[in-house]
């Protein structure tokens, strides 16, 4: 297994503060980005690795290469989270976008981190024809198409599991409503992610029952899901 190399952090502590991890596979030097918030979190994902409700202890959103073949992307990711010290149950998200090139943004306690890469885009309620994955025959010219759309995010609060799913629609509706601000004509791609962390509940502590976009912390989630997805989407997706 290749070594995941930190490099040295810096600037304010974060809420979500992922480290920055790069590694050599196949002869590319690829970048990872590891949140490790560590016990006390429970996270609603989509992911290929440890999705679904669960209490998590790390997220990992790995690049990888173009044209990627592996057949094990779950085991894939859990080995790169071990290699780079993770430990417990996580989340783990790919892409072939450089990660590096993420976008990042707070709003009242609620913050989000996004990547996004240069692949596929399309409505989700695509026609037939197109539902194979490629592009609209007719779309031949303006920005380039975003790919990968991954999208993390900590609230600092404990939600319901109710909740949780709802917050995972906000956050998409926050993602579609960037796209289009950045005037690309689609809903995302075919292979988006998505991972909302909140806290686990506590005796005494408030459980929120909503996560709408009109709910106090859904608003906030979805005001820093769209700055940070349109702050990950300028050097992919504007000529």
């Amino acid at each position: 297994m290749p070594a995941l190399l930190p490099p040295p952090r810096a600037g304010a502590a974060r809420l979500l503060d992922p480290e920055h991890l790069t590694r050599v596979e196949d002869g590319e030097r690829l970048h990872a980005l590891l949140w490790r918030p560590g016990p006390g979190w429970r996270m609603v994902s989509s992911a290929v690795l440890g999705g679904g409700i669960a209490e998590r202890a790390w997220v990992l959103n790995a690049q990888v290469a173009h044209g990627y073949r592996r057949t094990d992307p779950a085991r894939h990711l859990a080995g790169l989270a071990r290699a780079a010290g993770a430990r417990g149950p996580g989340v783990g998200l790919m892409t072939a976008a450089d990660v590096s090139a993420h976008g990042r943004a707070r709003d009242g306690g609620a913050e989000a981190v996004a990547t996004a890469g240069v692949s596929v885009r399309g409505w989700a309620a695509a026609p037939q024809e197109c539902a194979t994955g490629a592009a609209p025959p007719e779309r031949t010219t303006g920005a380039a198409p975003p790919g990968t759309v991954n999208i993390v995010v900590a609230l600092p609060v404990a939600l319901s599991d109710a909740a949780l799913v709802n917050a995972v629609m906000t956050a998409t509706e926050a993602k579609v409503q960037a796209l289009l601000d950045a005037g690309l004509d689609c809903s995302g791609t075919p292979t988006d992610a998505v991972c909302v962390a909140a806290r686990a509940p506590r005796d005494g502590a408030d459980v929120h029952a909503f996560a709408g976009p009109r709910s106090e912390w859904g608003a906030r989630l979805a005001r820093a899901v769209h700055r940070a997805v349109r702050a990950a989407l300028p050097a992919v997706a504007h000529p």
